[in-house]
C-alpha cells in the first residue's frame, strides 16, 4: 500500500458518545504498607558518567507480559457501537519534526517498550535498555546510554543490570525529569531516579524500592502533586499492586518511603492518572487509577490518597463502576498474538488486555478531563485483527468521573494497535498508534480530534513513517509508547513508537510532533 494512500483509507462506523457512569459501592482500603528505600545519593552529571560508559552488550528479548488473570472470559455479549465509519479530511495538525531514535542495534530488548517525554528544552526517549536526549530541534545530546549508566557508582542491582519496562516523565510542576526501570536479577526492585535540574544529561538522585519476592513487572509511573504514583502487576500475587513514591522527599535528595496497598484479585494493569497541563489538580485531590472492568463494558476508577506522615490516613476507593460502550478483546481474549504482518513476519503481540499508557489528566477549571486507550478486535467491516478503542472521562473538580465521549478507530484492512492519547491547553486531542497488515510493514500513524469536533468521531489519520521491514524471530511488539505535550506552549505533541525498518529483530523507533491549527 502506497504511503498517501496507506492511512487515508479509512473508513468505519460512526462514533458516538455515551454518557454513562454508574459507582458501585465503594470499597475503602486503609493503611497503606510502608516500603523504606533500600537506598540514595546524588549521582555526577549523566553526561560525565556516558563518558565511561562500557559498550552495550547484545541484546535479548524480554520476559513475557503477565497476563490479565481477570479480562479474559468476562465478555459483555453485543456488537461495538461506536466504531467510526466515516472520517473528515486528515487530521488537522501543522506537522514539526520527525527523526528516528533510538533502535535495536544499540542492544536493546524485544520489544523496546518505547516511550519519551519533553521537557523545557529537552525531549527525552528511553527503551529497553537506552536513554538518549535530544533537543528540540532534534539534535542529539546524549547518544544512547545504558540507563543503568544513570547509577553509575550507586552499587547493587540498578548499577549493574539493565531489567527494562522503562518508564521516563517531565515533571511540569517541578521542572524535573523522572526516570524509572524494574530490576529483577537477584531481587525484585524498581531504580528511580529524579533530575536534580531540567538539564536530564545532569546529576541525578537516585533510589532503589525493594518488591520482596514479587515482581513488580509493568511498571507505570505518573507524576501528581502530592507523590509520584506508580502501578505494577505483581508477579508474586498477579494482581496489580498501586504505590505512591514520595515525590517531595525525592525532589529534595531525601531519605524516601513508598506507601503500596496489597494487591487485589479484581485488579490488573491500573494507569495512573499523569498531570498534562500548567493547572494542577484541586488542592488534596487523590490520584486516579483506572483499568478496564471486569467485563467488556465498564472501566474501573480508584482514588488513591496518600498520607506519608501517617500511613494509616492512607486510603485507597473504588471502584467507581464507569459504562462504556461494549467491545470484543483482542487476539480471541486480551492477550496473545494475533497482528499480522506481510509474508514472513511473526504475528505481533496485541497487548488487548490492558489500558495502554498514558491516563493523560487535565484540569480545564470547570472541568476535569482523562484519556485513555486501548486495543480492541474489529466486529463490523473489517478484516484486521485490531481497533483502537479510546476514552474522555470527565468530572466537575473534586466530583467523580464519567464517561463524556469515546469512539473506536478502525480501518477496513490494517490493524492499529499499541495507542497513546493526550490532550492540549485547548481540549484538541492527539493518538498515535502502530499499523500493519499483510501488505503494509508495521508502521506508525496519528489521528485526532478538535475539541470543537462532533464528539466521539476522529479526523482521518496521518502517517508519520511507513514502515520498509518486518519482524521476524519475536512476537513481542511495544509493549507501549507515548504521547507527551510540549509545556513550552501546552499545544506541541511528541509521539515515539517503534516500527519496522529492516527485517529481522533490529526494531527502529521514531520521534515526531504536530500541533492543532487552532492552538497558540
Amino acid at each position: 500500500m502506497k504511503e498517501s494512500s496507506g492511512m487515508r483509507m479509512f473508513t468505519g462506523l460512526a462514533a458516538a458518545c455515551i454518557l454513562l457512569g454508574s459507582v458501585a459501592s465503594a470499597e475503602v482500603q486503609r493503611g497503606a504498607q510502608v516500603t523504606r528505600e533500600v537506598k540514595h545519593d546524588v549521582s555526577q552529571p549523566l553526561r560525565e558518567m556516558a563518558k565511561n560508559a562500557p559498550k552495550p552488550a547484545a541484546g535479548q528479548v524480554e520476559m513475557r507480559e503477565h497476563r490479565s488473570p481477570k479480562h479474559i472470559f468476562n465478555v459483555t455479549p453485543g456488537a461495538d457501537p461506536v466504531v467510526q465509519e466515516t472520517y473528515s479530511s486528515e487530521v488537522s495538525t501543522v506537522k514539526g519534526l520527525s527523526f528516528d531514535g533510538v533502535d535495536g542495534n544499540e542492544g536493546g530488548a524485544i520489544p523496546p517498550d518505547t516511550n519519551g517525554s519533553v521537557g523545557a528544552t529537552q525531549y527525552v526517549e528511553i527503551t529497553n535498555f537506552d536513554y538518549a536526549v535530544y533537543d528540540k530541534s532534534g539534535n542529539q545530546i546524549l547518544a544512547p546510554t545504558r540507563i543503568n549508566v544513570i547509577w553509575a557508582g550507586f552499587g547493587g542491582q540498578c548499577q549493574q543490570y539493565n531489567g527494562g519496562d522503562p518508564i521516563v516523565l517531565w515533571d511540569k510542576l517541578a521542572q524535573r525529569w523522572l526516570v524509572e526501570q524494574l530490576e529483577y536479577t537477584t531481587t525484585n526492585q524498581v531504580c528511580v531516579a529524579v533530575s536534580t535540574t531540567s538539564d536530564a544529561t545532569g546529576s541525578y538522585n537516585r533510589y532503589v524500592f525493594n518488591f520482596g519476592g514479587n515482581l513488580p513487572d509493568y511498571p507505570k509511573l505518573a507524576v501528581w502533586p502530592d507523590a509520584y504514583y506508580l502501578s505494577v502487576n505483581s508477579f508474586g500475587f498477579g494482581y496489580g499492586e498501586p504505590c505512591a513514591l514520595d515525590r517531595t522527599a525525592m525532589l529534595a535528595g531525601q531519605a524516601a518511603t513508598m506507601e503500596c496497598f496489597t494487591p487485589n484479585a479484581a485488579n490488573f494493569s491500573f494507569m495512573p492518572s499523569d498531570l498534562d497541563g500548567a493547572t494542577p489538580p484541586p488542592a488534596g485531590e487523590p490520584n486516579h487509577y483506572v483499568e478496564l472492568g471486569n467485563n467488556t463494558s465498564t472501566l474501573n476508577e480508584y482514588e488513591f490518597h496518600v498520607d506519608f506522615s501517617n500511613s494509616n490516613n492512607a486510603t485507597f476507593t473504588g471502584p467507581n463502576v464507569i459504562k462504556v460502550p461494549v467491545y470484543t478483546t483482542l487476539c480471541g481474549g486480551g492477550g496473545g498474538s494475533c497482528i499480522p504482518q506481510p509474508s514472513g513476519g511473526a504475528l505481533l503481540d496485541g497487548l488487548g488486555d490492558r489500558l495502554m499508557y498514558r491516563l493523560a489528566y487535565r484540569n480545564f477549571g470547570d472541568h476535569e478531563s482523562m484519556v485513555v486507550t486501548h486495543s480492541v478486535a474489529p466486529n463490523k467491516n473489517s478484516t484486521a485483527a485490531s481497533d483502537v478503542r479510546w476514552y474522555e472521562l470527565r468530572a466537575t473538580p473534586g466530583g467523580t468521573f464519567s464517561l463524556y465521549q469515546s469512539g473506536t478507530l478502525q480501518h477496513p484492512t490494517i490493524s492499529i494497535w499499541m495507542g497513546s492519547v493526550a490532550m492540549d491547553k485547548m481540549g484538541n486531542m492527539a493518538l498515535g498508534f502502530s499499523a500493519s497488515s499483510s501488505t503494509l510493514d508495521p508502521s506508525i500513524a496519528y489521528t485526532g480530534r478538535l475539541a470543537t469536533d462532533k464528539l466521539g468521531t476522529m479526523e482521518a489519520p496521518a502517517v508519520i513513517v511507513k514502515g520498509t521491514g518486518i519482524q521476524q524471530g519475536s512476537n513481542r511488539w511495544g509493549d507501549y509508547s507515548s504521547m507527551s505535550l510540549d509545556p513550552a506552549d501546552d499545544c506541541t505533541f511528541w509521539y515515539t513508537q517503534e516500527y519496522g525498518k529492516t527485517n529481522g529483530t533490529n526494531w527502529a523507533t521514531r520521534i515526531t510532533s504536530f500541533k492543532f491549527r487552532n492552538c497558540q
